[in-house]
């Protein structure tokens, strides 16, 4: 087994509905009754991110929608710096890592900025080098970055980005379909081996980001990861999925989202099947030596000698 954990991340991203108050109690959930490692949030600058006319264009999905155009959707969504400082504060009273996703520019110079352990690159900006460039720069903790919709050849081009720069060995690497929710066909676990071959021991780490339904993947993604790390592959270290409070609230991420008691098992189980995944340290363990005194048959000396 492994000699670091595999951490759990529970990705609030928006599924706080734009409410502080929810966002809260989202943290004080997923560190106190789940157990979750990591609280991860979301960070946008929209007039950056978007365009005027996706700014002002209709939400696609109207029921989803927080305003009247997709532009006032995110702002309603959207926590401003000070928040995210006083999310970190709230993480640190419920004893639980903070982090966000930093969707643009301007967004990672505000999050760095307060300085908190892990910094996320989603699937949809980790091509955006300016961005990540100033991060290896401007900021010292890990990097994480998710490698749905993205090419092999741009995720060499990727990893390459962050060796010339001397930050590889801070830099997470998730194994990701970027779906909501994402069909067990499309989830594909054995990318992980195809990042772990490739890249494993030149990153800090190997994730895998998951948008399916129920937990049984996310175990098989640890066994995976665990059995190449006996391979001396690297290391496999992260597994987030989506939390929200109510899987039928509106938004886009709840119907792929976890709820407390399904993250609550999620955590239990990576826990007990990492746990279980080791070889024995000597023939006769422990456990089994009370066993084997009291039920295990041998065949007596003389009789052996006798034959």
């Amino acid at each position: 087994m492994s000699d670091r954990a595999v951490q759990v991340v529970a990705e609030i991203g928006c599924n706080h509905k734009g409410s502080f108050e929810i966002a809260l109690e989202l943290i004080r959930v997923a560190a106190t009754i789940c157990n979750a490692d990591v609280a991860k949030f979301q960070k946008r600058h929209n007039r950056e991110l978007l365009s005027p006319e996706q700014y002002d264009a209709p939400h696609p999905v109207p029921d989803n929608a927080y305003g009247p155009t997709y532009g006032a959707h995110r702002e309603f969504l959207e926590f401003d710096t000070e928040q995210h400082r006083d999310l970190i504060a709230a993480c640190k009273e419920n004893g639980i890592a903070y982090s966000t996703s930093v969707w643009d520019l301007t967004s990672a110079r505000e999050m760095a900025a307060l300085e908190p352990p892990m910094l996320k690159i989603p699937s949809a900006t980790n091509q955006h080098y300016e961005l990540q460039s100033y991060l290896c720069e401007h900021y010292g903790g890990e990097i994480h970055v998710s490698t749905g919709m993205s090419t092999g050849q741009e995720i060499a081009e990727l990893i390459a980005f962050y060796e010339e720069r001397g930050r590889a060995r801070d830099l997470v690497v998730y194994s990701c379909t970027s779906g909501y929710p994402v069909a067990f066909e499309d989830v594909c676990l054995l990318e992980i081996r195809n990042l772990m071959e490739r890249f494993g021991t030149r990153v800090k780490g190997i994730g895998f980001s998951g948008h399916h339904l129920g937990i049984a993947a996310d175990v098989a993604a640890l066994a995976v990861g665990r059995m190449l790390e006996a391979e001396a592959w690297g290391k496999f270290t992260h597994i987030e999925r989506h939390f929200t409070l109510d899987r039928t609230w509106k938004g886009t991420d709840h119907a792929a989202s976890l709820e407390p008691d399904g993250l609550r098992r999620l955590c239990r189980d990576i826990r007990h099947v990492d746990a279980a995944l080791n070889v024995k340290g000597q023939d006769i363990l422990p456990v089994e030596q009370v066993q084997r005194d009291k039920l295990k048959w041998t065949d007596p000396p003389r009789s052996r000698d006798a034959a």
